[in-house]
């Protein structure tokens, strides 16, 4: 019966040591990813967002002065 036992746990610690070996390549698989430089907007693009947020506040300035003041309690 002890002969059984040692088997087992033989097992056991086998598999532990494969788990740890798994978990321990995929750690080293993610952290060797290089980080993708983020795509740099030409000023193109830069001057087109900043025209459109322009006239957007301009339309949001015009809204306002042309509703009345609520009153106020």
């Amino acid at each position: 019966m002890e002969y059984g036992k040692q088997e087992m746990m033989y097992g056991q610690r086998a598999v532990g040591y494969a788990m740890a070996g798994i978990l321990f390549l995929a750690l080293a698989a993610c952290s060797s990813d290089q980080p993708k430089p983020l795509a740099q907007p030409t000023p193109d693009q830069v001057r087109g967002h900043a025209d459109r947020s322009f006239e957007k506040l301009k339309q949001e300035e015009q809204g306002r002065n042309a509703q009345p003041t609520a009153p106020g309690y």
